[in-house]
């Protein structure tokens, strides 16, 4: 089927095809994509994958998926456990989040992911984008899925800039919807294809563009790849910041079970006004309890 894009006034041949075409020949073999994969294994690879490669998740994702193969499994558990198996992952209020809405999919929907949008974002730590995707990769629906690796194909092919805004705006969604294919399996394949192409070949850093198969419909190749010009991109920190402080007694933390004393965690991080400030956030976070007098635990 032909398809074409109508952007900025004008009709150009449509990314579609040849992205998909790509795809086919191409797409990693992941878990979560294979036709055995249940919603619940999709929903926890989004869960993992925010903020975090691919290359971490696969073990931590199979680990998890083997103790707790389905919602009611983890939902039994406490959230203290969910946070024990995250590890390394980084950003640990993301087991808490994902604890609780495998919780929410007990009460709420029998123990199934549900498939809709507006139910997917009613759940605990689901927001817009997890909803969409989760729609999307588990169930084949027809969404508008903006990661970054899909954020960053359309903003150079569609609309000539080398990244796109800080955060999405409405021109970017509609953007995204009016190249997204009307057929629903064609749809679903698509917002997963091009974000392939976002991971494997339209890096944010030394894009391959040799090896893109819609070169020659790129608005950023055409105009000669100009270079970035908006606000300053963040650069991610972490030797010496909070969030190295945080990750230091968490370790702790996991490493141990049952409570742990606060010389454990002292011992962990030298300088004394960072750890309590850290231990403090976390405590706030729920990511860590109270027990007794100068003991803390996972919740």
């Amino acid at each position: 089927m032909a398809h074409a894009t109508r952007h900025h006034g004008f009709v150009s041949p449509s990314l579609v095809d040849p992205v998909l075409r790509w795809y086919d020949a191409n797409a990693r073999d992941l878990p979560w994509r294979r036709a055995e994969a249940t919603a619940w294994s999709v929903m926890v690879s989004e869960f993992m994958l925010q903020q975090t490669p691919v290359s971490r998740v696969l073990p931590v994702h199979a680990a998890w998926m083997e103790r707790w193969p389905t919602p009611a499994d983890l939902a039994a558990e406490s959230s203290g456990e969910a946070v024990r198996a995250w590890g390394r992952l980084g950003y640990p209020r993301r087991a808490l989040r994902l604890h609780g809405a495998a919780v929410a999919i007990v009460a709420d929907h029998g123990g199934e992911v549900p498939a809709e949008y507006d139910a997917l974002l009613a759940l605990p730590g689901v927001g817009d984008y997890t909803a969409a995707a989760v729609a999307t990769f588990a169930y084949g629906r027809r969404h508008v899925v903006l990661d970054t690796n899909v954020r960053r194909v359309l903003a150079r092919a569609l609309s000539g800039v080398e990244f796109p805004a800080r955060s999405v705006n409405r021109a970017e969604r509609d953007l995204a919807a009016s190249v997204l294919p009307e057929d629903e399996p064609t749809a679903a394949t698509w917002s997963v294809a091009v974000m392939e192409l976002g991971a494997l070949v339209c890096t944010a850093d030394r894009p391959r563009c040799d090896a893109c198969p819609v070169r020659t419909l790129c608005a950023w190749q055409a105009a000669g790849k100009p270079a970035y010009d908006g606000p300053p991109r963040p650069v991610q920190a972490w030797a010496g910041t909070d969030r190295q402080c945080r990750g230091r007694l968490m370790a702790v933390l996991r490493d141990h079970v049952g409570a742990v004393g606060k010389d454990r965690l002292d011992a962990a991080w030298d300088e004394p006004v960072q750890r309590e400030r850290a231990l403090a956030s976390l405590l706030a976070d729920r990511l860590v309890v109270r027990v007794g007098e100068d003991r803390y635990a996972l919740p």
